[in-house]
């Protein structure tokens, strides 16, 4: 499916949930990250881009106070009075949804919204989406940029993209109970043609940064490994916990404050996995600032080595790549890419790689080729530019 085709399928959904007049059709990317793994939940930086596969929803009025949601991902809506949703959703991390979780993301956002002073009436949406869902590319984020960006028209609020990116991670945080940072959002919302948004997950200050491989002759491939994960299960939550302990022993408020001088202190002072996950978030810090510098300075063709460097340490030493994501960097960059590395939370999902224009085929056949020997199943795999954030369609 394409965009394109996402919009059609989500306003015919509509016009078979709804007979009321369309109100508008909204759209969010989903998005890689180019470098910067699990630092946004430790106010540190990250460096993702906005891609062209986007979730659409598709809005209708209704004259009373529900909210229904459809999507081509179930075969059933789910409706539920706007003001029940303080029911459904528990104002705690890691609670389960009371919905199915595909409705808990669109229903999580309204019930945010509220919680935030917005108020409306009822309403359907119809939600489809070319995004693919578990592979690391932010599907999640697409439909709480989408259905935000939606209900943001629709009910007046006026809250400008940093706080729908706020709403759209207390949803994903409260609703549908995972662990998250704010970098999916602020990707899906704030995305720039030819830029990656580089962010200071603390203070939320987002700058473009110009990636410019079009320009050089090169592009991004992803490849999906359909390894499925799922961010509100115990790995990433381990993750996080490791990260929040390795602070508290350091006596700082994040693993943000901590810098590479720091990390002979704190291996004395911590057991080896700890002192592991906090080596990583701090190296990976100081890799987003130095790719930064290095796309200014230099251009992309020279940040090969940050990004295989990035992969090593989530690998080595946040332990969350598997060996699907493995084959697919070693077999890329065998076959020539300039770098690659796993993008997303881990546990799954897909791997990125930085290629010549002209070596698209070769290295997509070298990986297709490395998992049929290691007798994994087929990966999906397909190039991608920094394209456009959140919008209003029509």
């Amino acid at each position: 499916m394409t965009a394109a085709g996402a919009r059609a399928d989500a306003m015919t959904l509509l016009a078979d949930l709804s007979d009321a007049p369309r109100e508008g059709v909204w759209s969010a990317p989903g998005r890689v990250n180019l470098i910067g793994e699990h630092t946004d939940y430790n106010e540190g930086f990250v460096l993702p881009f906005a891609i062209p596969h986007r979730t659409v929803a598709a809005a209708a009025r209704r004259d009373d106070d529900r909210i229904r949601v459809a999507s081509t991902f179930a075969p059933e809506p789910v409706e539920v009075a706007l003001a029940e949703l303080d029911e459904l959703f528990p104002t705690a991390t890691g609670a389960s949804p009371r919905v199915p979780e595909w409705a808990a993301y669109p229903l999580g956002v309204a019930w945010a919204l509220r919680q935030a002073g917005a108020r409306g009436s009822g309403v359907d949406l119809a939600i489809a989406s070319d995004v693919p869902v578990g592979a690391g590319l932010s599907s999640s984020a697409a439909i709480e940029s989408a259905t935000a960006s939606a209900l943001n028209d629709l009910w007046g609020a006026g809250l400008d993209r940093t706080a729908l990116a706020r709403i759209g991670r207390r949803a994903e945080n409260e609703a549908v109970g995972a662990p998250t940072g704010i970098m999916d959002q602020m990707a899906s919302m704030l995305g720039e043609t030819d830029a990656a948004i580089f962010l200071d997950c603390r203070s939320l200050e987002a700058e473009a940064v110009a990636v410019g491989v079009i320009d050089a002759g090169l592009e991004v491939l992803v490849i999906d490994t359909h390894v499925s994960h799922a961010h509100s299960t115990g790995g990433y939550r381990e993750r996080r916990a490791s990260c929040e302990k390795g602070a508290e022993l350091l006596g700082v408020l994040s693993l943000r404050d901590v810098d590479t001088a720091d990390l002979a202190r704190a291996e004395r002072v911590m057991d080896d996995v700890t002192f592991r996950r906090v080596r990583h978030i701090v190296t990976e810090n100081q890799r987003v600032l130095d790719t930064v510098r290095t796309l200014r300075e230099h251009g992309p063709r020279a940040i090969g080595d940050l990004l295989v460097a990035s992969h090593a340490s989530m690998r080595d030493d946040f332990e969350i790549s598997v060996p699907e994501l493995d084959t697919a960097v070693e077999s890329a960059l065998a076959a020539g890419a300039l770098g690659a590395r796993m993008t997303g939370g881990g546990f799954g999902g897909a791997a990125i790689a930085l290629i010549e224009r002209d070596a698209e085929q070769a290295v997509t056949d070298a990986v297709r080729a490395a998992f049929a020997a290691s007798g994994y199943a087929e990966p999906t795999v397909f190039t991608v530019v920094p394209s456009a954030g959140a919008q209003r369609d029509d």
